[in-house]
């Protein structure tokens, strides 16, 4: 268990600055690296070199927006009560399900997978708020729920609770899923302990992950072309992104100087653009990548030991478990460890809903730190 909950009478009232700095720097190179992927295919096929960058500034400048508001706000209103019994997270929730219940009928697709809704001329992943909601409200009824949690009967609500809105993101989109799944999992992990009732839950979800990798058929072609990725065609992308990785050795080609994003690996301002940071900065560019992100989690993980209450803490956990699962699946990924998933490496790939909503993910974070009791402030 994490921390317990205990009367505050100071508070440090400042955000944590290394935290808000490492965010800052990773936005940048993503900036920078979305520039570099990008402006081949987008002169080419819409004649604005530019046209990629200036897009990730502007999800940057809402991304930044999103962290500032969400950091001035107290956390502890989350959970408020509105109505009776019902608080503001509640509100998310059935909000969350209503837009997963929208992409259903009305969302489009892309690669396969149904996954956005159209906001006026703004398109818009319902997913990505779902894993807020999954992390507020994992958080908050773990948090008063504690002495229930180490049974499976004192966990069953909250699994009938998130199944079915988990069940609606993974059926289009089976990666998020898993993601929602590792969030709710390690927060209820570092207040429990592993529990043998874990191992059935673990293999009703393995069962489940099979029958929609079965029943979505380009799941199934995503795995072969993984498993013949060096026979058949549609493996190419795979190969080319490892030819990149390979190719950069130790300092890199220089930056803009990758050969593998002209045109031989699709979308690779996205979900692939670890190969060519890999192609141009070499194995220091991989490195500093690497390091920048384990030390955004350290940061993490600090003010999650020193938050002033459990329901904080796990807010915490939350986020690193999001951030940690993403980044380790983006790298598994493209270094063909795992099948294409279509996970975004956070705050570098292009992306406007994933990077506005990790953005606010840190201004969580962000409020948690500014409550820190000033006598329990440690580097821990």
């Amino acid at each position: 268990m994490i921390m317990k909950n205990t009367r505050v009478r100071k508070v440090v009232g400042s955000y944590d600055i290394s935290l808000l700095l490492i965010v800052a720097l990773l936005c940048a190179f993503g900036t920078v690296m979305v520039f570099s992927t990008s402006y081949y295919n987008a002169d080419r096929f819409y004649s604005e070199s530019t046209k990629y960058y200036s897009l990730q500034i502007r999800n940057i400048i809402f991304g930044g927006a999103s962290m500032i508001m969400v950091s001035l706000i107290d956390y502890h209103l989350y959970s408020k009560r509105i109505w009776r019994s019902i608080n503001l997270l509640y509100v998310l929730y059935v909000l969350c399900m209503v837009l997963q219940i929208l992409v259903v009928f009305i969302g489009y697709s892309s690669n396969g997978a149904a996954r956005w809704l159209n906001i006026g001329p703004v398109g818009f992943q319902p997913s990505e708020l779902t894993k807020i909601c999954i992390i507020l409200m994992s958080a908050y009824l773990i948090s008063t729920r504690v002495k229930y949690m180490k049974t499976l009967v004192g966990i069953t609500p909250m699994l009938i609770l998130f199944t079915p809105l988990v069940m609606l993101v993974a059926y289009f989109d089976l990666s998020t899923g898993i993601v929602l799944l590792a969030i709710m999992f390690v927060v209820a992990l570092v207040v429990t302990g592993f529990r043998k009732y874990y191992l059935g839950i673990f293999g009703v979800m393995l069962a489940g992950g099979l029958v929609l990798i079965l029943y979505k058929g380009y799941r199934m072609e995503r795995i072969i072309d993984w498993l013949n990725s060096d026979t058949l065609d549609t493996g190419s992308q795979t190969i080319q992104g490892l030819y990149a990785i390979a190719s950069g050795g130790i300092g890199g080609k220089g930056l803009g100087e990758g050969i593998q994003k002209l045109g031989k690996i699709q979308e690779v301002h996205t979900d692939m653009i670890f190969t060519v940071v890999c192609e141009e900065l070499g194995i220091i560019g991989a490195i500093t990548v690497i390091t920048l992100f384990l030390l955004l989690l350290w940061r993490i993980y600090v003010v999650a030991v020193n938050a002033r209450d459990m329901f904080g803490g796990l807010i915490c956990v939350g986020v690193f478990a999001h951030i940690a699962t993403q980044f380790i699946l983006n790298i598994m990924v493209v270094t063909n460890m795992i099948p294409a998933t279509g996970i975004p490496l956070p705050f570098i790939s292009y992306g406007g809903t994933s990077l506005v909503v990790l953005m606010a993910e840190m201004g969580l974070v962000l409020n948690v730190s500014k409550q820190i009791p000033k006598e329990g402030v440690s580097d821990a």
